[in-house]
């Protein structure tokens, strides 16, 4: 897998076990202050999208995670 591929597949996972924890309907809901988690992630998306930049695709590079899509 691709650094791409897999910061995107950990965005996802944080999102849905985000809302898992934190919608009161959930079977496994802990509190609703884990929505704000949610949005972390969301901004940071929208951030990595606007400035070309992403903390964890460098990280996973200097792992020597193949780069790219």
């Amino acid at each position: 897998m691709t650094t791409w591929r897999i910061t995107r597949f950990v965005a996802g996972f944080f999102i849905l076990l985000s809302l898992a924890l934190g919608i009161e309907g959930s079977p496994i809901f802990v509190s609703p202050w884990w929505l704000a988690f949610t949005a972390f992630v969301g901004l940071n998306l929208l951030q990595s999208s606007l400035t070309q930049w992403c903390l964890m695709a460098n990280l996973l590079k200097k792992l020597g995670v193949q780069p790219g899509c």
